[in-house]
């Protein structure tokens, strides 16, 4: 079954699909991630799990619906970065939600979300608005937060370590599936930066620069490889369909 683009879709085209697909949406923010990714990298690493999950989903005769990616939320750690668009994390979670209550008055059955951004205030605000969403709208809603098991776990070891925005977790994603974008001398020749952005999250950090990331990045972004990317990807979109099946009824994570 082929996977439903929204956005290109006409309005007889998404009455016509029927009641109960499920809806992907890419969840991400614009912000910085150090001297050498764009400040789109979590909409990238978002739009590819997304896709690729959709993909993997449809192969097993599901009705799939691809929805655009919502590229704002709350992004307070990057805030400080020239180009960071921080929004009000309130607003943010009402956004998602207020898309989520649409796709129900229109027969959609669940909304799965694919989420690459790891902010504490973005994942706040996206645990309070789905929470919501099934009550006030029984849609079911399907949300794997990759900084909690098992889906964390499915991921590379520098994203187990913490140390992962812009490093190589990233940098490998970006380099897969925009390649165009990732300024590859500068990547070539930053430093390893092995500071746990997790655990300096746990002591109370509030910014990048505090946790140790002055130049907004964490991790390894020169040992990156677009081979890794493509793996991760796979991984990504493996997690996102796993938690479908599982809340469907079909196989476990």
């Amino acid at each position: 079954m082929p996977v439903h683009d929204l956005a290109l879709m006409t309005w007889e085209e998404v009455r016509d699909i029927g009641t109960g697909a499920v809806a992907i949406l890419p969840l991400g923010a614009i912000e910085a991630h150090g001297p050498h990714l764009p400040l789109a990298t979590d909409v990238i690493i978002a739009e590819a799990m997304a896709r690729r999950a959709a993909d993997r989903l449809a192969a097993r005769d599901m009705n799939v619906v691809l929805l655009p990616a919502l590229p704002y939320s709350f992004a307070g750690f990057a805030a400080a970065f020239p180009g960071t668009l921080s929004v009000d994390a309130a607003r943010a979670a009402g956004i998602v939600l207020d898309v989520a209550s649409a796709l129900a008055r229109h027969g959609i059955g669940t909304l799965a979300i694919a989420n690459a951004h790891l902010d504490p205030g973005h994942l706040e605000a996206l645990r309070v608005a789905t929470g919501s969403i099934a009550p006030k709208t029984g849609l079911r809603v399907v949300f794997p937060n990759l900084t909690e098991r098992p889906w964390g776990s499915r991921l590379t070891a520098e994203f187990k370590s913490g140390a992962c925005h812009a490093g190589r977790f990233e940098t490998s994603v970006v380099l897969a599936a925009r390649p165009d974008t990732v300024r590859l001398e500068r990547m070539r020749g930053l430093k390893p930066n092995p500071v746990s952005l997790s655990a300096a999250i746990r002591d109370g950090k509030t910014t990048f620069e505090q946790a140790g990331g002055a130049n907004a990045y964490f991790g390894d972004p020169a040992a990156a490889t677009a081979a890794e990317g493509r793996e991760t990807i796979e991984a990504l979109a493996g997690i996102l369909e796993d938690a479908v099946m599982e809340a469907i009824g079909g196989r476990a994570a």
